[in-house]
């Protein structure tokens, strides 16, 4: 993406503006992390660790209950409205310890009737029996992890999974009973042409998937791609590949809700929304971050420990550390989510989520609509179009 000078920072009262006790609680959705993946990918900087040839399935799961059980406090009689597993490499786990957990979990908070329970899993370390165990849980959304069809990309990727393996994929997801399923896919490749970019997509549409995630491949510190860095291609191939993949997403029936999400009507990823919106979601898991709000009006953020070694040692507390969220954070922390999602959110969702009034957003708000980058709309908070691509520089104006 391109970059503008940032704006000046705004004040917004800082700790000791009025927050009031939140009227309702957000929805209330869980993250579990499976932290083990087949290989280590040269790109990825999320908190997973290659497998040995055993996992220790049961200590985890029994792990993951024990940490749930002390974060039930926060919970506040609120159902689950979404199951999100990420890694990681979830469906390295088999179905009887899913299920086990899965039973577990609902033994302890209340499921909701429609509710969404997502399992990453990525091309080559499933069958079709798995596929259907997974189902027959009441697993009803997969994300798969395809990246790119082209095997001089996925080698470059350090993916394990080949372009046959990925097509096959989401048959084998079909026939097992998902009628809901994404696909990640990435582009910014190494040495990736405009060509190159839209067959990914076009093959990716083709599998006719009810979600696509479709980003650039960025590089992250602690990574090898960050150490060793591919040639990725020039900024103006990387717009124009964005331009054309939008066009042709659009095109097809799929709307952009999010920066880098597109969906079907009706088919926008529910736990995704909620974590957007601003909704609470209990992490559990090695590494997992959670963020929970209580009726007094304090908001938490936790994270747990992160090694998965530690996470199973019983000498060891699950939880690394939590923050409360003060008054001088809240209004960025609100909008660093809210504004990714191309409609924006209601104006009047922040003083639910956050317990502050949506008065201390206003000058901020001047600013942003002055600079073209904040939809002048009162009822709602929506980045404009040119917001969306220099997000971080819309979210300077509310930052203290």
């Amino acid at each position: 993406m391109s970059h503008e000078p940032s704006a000046s920072p705004l004040i917004l009262g800082g700790a000791h503006t009025p927050r009031a006790a939140l009227p309702q609680l957000p929805p209330l959705a869980l993250y579990i992390h499976i932290p083990w993946c087949v290989r280590k990918c040269p790109y990825c900087d999320f908190n997973s660790h290659a497998a040995s040839p055993t996992l220790p399935e049961e200590e985890y799961v029994d792990a993951l209950l024990a940490d749930l059980d002390q974060d039930l406090h926060a919970v506040h009689g609120r159902e689950l409205s979404s199951i999100f597993f990420g890694g990681g490499t979830p469906s390295l786990f088999s179905a009887q310890a899913l299920g086990r957990l899965l039973k577990g979990v609902e033994q302890r908070i209340r499921f909701a009737p429609d509710i969404e329970i997502t399992l990453e899993a990525n091309p080559g370390t499933f069958e079709q029996e798995k596929f259907t165990a997974y189902r027959a849980l009441g697993i009803n959304r997969l994300s798969i992890g395809i990246q790119s069809f082209q095997e001089q990309k996925l080698k470059a990727l350090g993916r394990i999974h080949n372009g046959d393996e990925a097509t096959r994929a989401a048959g084998m997801a079909r026939q097992a009973g998902f009628d809901n399923f994404n696909l990640d896919l990435m582009h910014g490749l190494p040495d990736q042409s405009l060509d190159d970019a839209l067959g990914d997509l076009r093959q990716a549409i083709a599998m006719k998937p009810t979600h696509l995630s479709w980003y650039q491949l960025t590089l992250e510190p602690n990574t090898v791609f960050w150490n060793q860095p591919p040639v990725l291609p020039e900024d103006d191939t990387l717009w124009d590949i964005q331009e054309a993949g939008q066009a042709l997403l659009a095109e097809h029936g799929y709307a952009q809700y999010e920066v880098s999400a597109y969906a079907q009507p009706g088919r926008a990823a529910r736990h995704n929304l909620n974590y957007w919106s601003f909704g609470d979601f209990i992490g559990i898991g090695a590494g997992a971050h959670g963020k929970l709000s209580h009726p007094d009006g304090r908001i938490l953020r936790t994270w747990k420990t992160r090694l998965p070694k530690d996470y199973l040692n019983p000498a060891k507390q699950f939880k690394a550390g939590e923050k409360a969220l003060g008054n001088e954070e809240l209004p960025f922390e609100f909008l660093m989510n809210a504004l990714r999602l191309t409609d924006g959110v209601d104006a009047a969702l922040f003083a639910q989520r956050t317990g502050l009034d949506l008065v201390s957003l206003a000058e901020g708000r001047r600013q942003a609509e002055q600079s073209g980058l904040l939809q002048v709309e009162p009822s709602r908070l929506a980045a404009t179009a040119r917001g969306q691509l220099f997000l971080n520089d819309l979210l300077q104006y509310f930052l203290i």
